[in-house]
């Protein structure tokens, strides 16, 4: 999907939009809710409500993918490696993250032990995977389905 498609679209399950750089907690719970259910494209220099372009300055934009670069790496397991671009959209300049659904759920903030650092994306906000979401992500990794289980 190109990006003027993407910024038509509402928040929700796979797409979030920032006026800026969120803080570094915000911003990896959401890299790690998208890696565990089905990856996302957050934007940056998109005001949500009411939608606005308002943009990136030029001369951050390589400071800031290198800072959020070192942010995804260094704060989340396991290893989740962002495609990150930049767009000019309206003579402005955006921040593009997409993650891809991850291949060895379940992700979570390196600080923070599996049963607290994890989180999926319920809607257009991330929650605290439960217990049962936890089990669930550990039988994807295992390619389990969950009528294989034994009762």
């Amino acid at each position: 999907m190109k990006i003027n498609q993407i910024i038509q679209q509402p928040e929700g399950r796979t797409i979030e939009f920032k006026e800026g750089l969120p803080k570094k907690s915000d911003l990896n719970k959401t890299i790690v809710a998208f890696a565990n259910d089905a990856g996302g494209t957050l934007v940056l220099g998109v005001k949500d409500d009411p939608r606005k372009v308002t943009g990136i300055l030029e001369e951050e934009l390589v400071t800031l993918e290198e800072k959020i670069s070192s942010l995804i790496h260094d704060n989340c397991q396991p290893t989740i490696l962002p495609d990150i671009s930049f767009q000019n959209i309206e003579g402005k300049y955006l921040i593009v993250i997409r993650i891809v659904k991850g291949n060895s759920p379940p992700y979570h903030l390196k600080n923070k032990e599996e049963t607290e650092g994890t989180y999926i994306r319920v809607g257009s906000s991330n929650r605290k995977a439960t217990p049962e979401l936890l089990e669930e992500l550990y039988r994807k990794r295992s390619n389990i389905s969950f009528d294989s289980v034994a009762t």
